[in-house]
């Protein structure tokens, strides 16, 4: 799983949670029933987004949720999910903005792709994965080409950026890709007006995207001599941090102009989890919940453990690790401790793979604030949530 909005599940509630569970898992379904299993690996935490703000413009409509069987990461258990055109969208989209970053790899010859039956490999799986991304989207009214034509002329502009090129020439192809499938969800929940301005909030998500990809993952970049847009450019950390805080107000103004027959889920996850996402990539502020309690790991260089920690160990030291298990042992495991929801439940499990000892995702919540205080924008300023929100 990949993305830059990864919501603490205590932050959301119980209902934004089971709604952002529903659209979570409709995006995968909808790639597996259209596009077979293995599409099932470009499920991610932003894709899921276009899902989000068609239903939010839409509405809940017959038809929009369906009962799922039951799944190992749900538990064993049944779920609504969502389904409709604006899960298929965001599938298109998914499909084939993942062929483009498989052939961007290949291109690079990253890790194993530097084989060439292995790069041969994947040139077919992604090969395959864009002309599946464009069937869902033609089928849904979208042209992936603009997406396909923005990932092209990004490696033009990567190979000819140097020193004092402004970033944002560097983000634009990501922008433009971005603001045209937020646009189309305004198209498939029939509310052409929202066009405009969902095409601002997107081509400022995909600015934030890019930009919150190159923090994260300059040191490392620095010490595998990967290009950087920000060390490419010369671009300091305090400058992308300016822009990445313009373009979080840009999206709150955007959303504002935009008409949600239900936006409370939209906003939450491109208002306050998103400001969250740039405070975590810049390292300014984290959840306290510990890493299992958010939808996703921590990323990065600033990710505990990560190697070159500004800090060094956080943790002053880490016990010695017991034996790891091999493949198959840990997917036994895995599927174990989904069956048994320990991963949710229990206030101590053993990894899998690692078999280091890590906490449930409830364990010692220290929530000091109404966890639904956004669920329907009634903003308070007494909670750290919410304040300073003009929701």
């Amino acid at each position: 799983m990949f993305g830059i909005v990864r919501p603490c599940s205590h932050r959301l509630g119980e209902r934004l949670k089971a709604e952002w569970m529903a659209h979570l898992c409709g995006l995968c379904l909808a790639l597996r029933r259209d596009h077979g299993q293995l599409a099932r690996v470009v499920t991610n935490y932003d894709g899921l987004l276009i899902s989000v703000l068609t239903e939010a413009q839409a509405g809940s409509a017959p038809g929009a949720r369906r009962t799922a069987g039951p799944c190992a990461l749900r538990g064993m258990r049944t779920a609504s999910v969502a389904q409709g055109e604006g899960a298929r969208l965001a599938a298109a989209v998914s499909l084939v903005l993942a062929a483009a970053k498989v052939r961007d790899h290949v291109a690079d010859q990253d890790g194993l792709l530097a084989r060439r039956p292995v790069a041969a490999a994947a040139r077919r799986v992604a090969a395959g994965w864009g002309r599946a991304g464009a069937r869902s989207g033609a089928a849904v009214g979208f042209d992936t080409g603009v997406l396909v034509e923005a990932v092209d002329r990004q490696l033009g502009l990567e190979s000819l950026a140097g020193y004092g090129t402004p970033i944002l020439t560097v983000t634009e192809p990501t922008e433009t890709a971005t603001a045209a499938a937020f646009a189309h969800t305004a198209v498939l929940a029939g509310r052409p007006g929202n066009a405009r301005p969902l095409t601002e909030a997107g081509r400022l998500f995909g600015r934030l995207a890019h930009l919150l990809d190159a923090v994260e993952d300059q040191e490392a970049d620095a010490v595998s001599g990967a290009w950087n847009p920000l060390t490419a450019t010369g671009t300091s950390r305090a400058e992308a941090r300016r822009l990445a805080d313009d373009a979080l107000h840009g999206i709150r103004l955007a959303l504002r102009d935009t008409e949600f027959a239900d936006g409370a889920l939209a906003h939450r996850l491109l208002v306050h989890e998103l400001e969250r996402s740039v405070d975590r990539a810049f390292g300014t502020k984290a959840c306290g919940h510990g890493p299992e309690a958010s939808f996703g790991p921590p990323q990065g260089p600033y990710a505990p453990g990560a190697p070159g920690h500004p800090y060094g160990d956080p943790f002053g030291g880490q016990p010695p690790r017991p034996d790891k298990r091999g493949f198959w042992a840990g997917c036994a495991a895995a599927l174990g401790l989904c069956c048994t929801c320990k991963v949710c439940c229990a206030d101590e499990f053993e990894g899998p793979w690692s078999r280091k000892r890590r906490e449930g995702c409830c364990a010692n919540c220290d929530c000091d604030c109404d966890s639904s205080c956004c669920e329907v924008c009634q903003c308070c300023e007494c909670c750290e949530c919410c304040s300073g929100c003009d929701c």
